[in-house]
């Protein structure tokens, strides 16, 4: 049984018309799993109703 991810892998390679060889799919895998947990992260950071979008973004 596959997991969700690779699952997902698949639907978005097919989508893309990008082919991903079997060599680069842990690693694929990998890049997904870190994406998605800073995501969740990002996600369930909680922001007061008031908060207003920076008009400009100064490092």
């Amino acid at each position: 049984m596959a997991e969700p991810l690779d699952d997902y892998i698949d639907a978005v390679s097919k989508a893309l018309a990008l082919p991903v060889e079997e060599a680069f799919r842990p690693a694929v895998r990998a890049n997904l799993e870190v994406s998605l947990r800073l995501a969740r992260l990002v996600d369930e950071f909680a922001l007061p109703d008031e908060t207003e979008p920076a008009p400009i973004f100064t490092a």
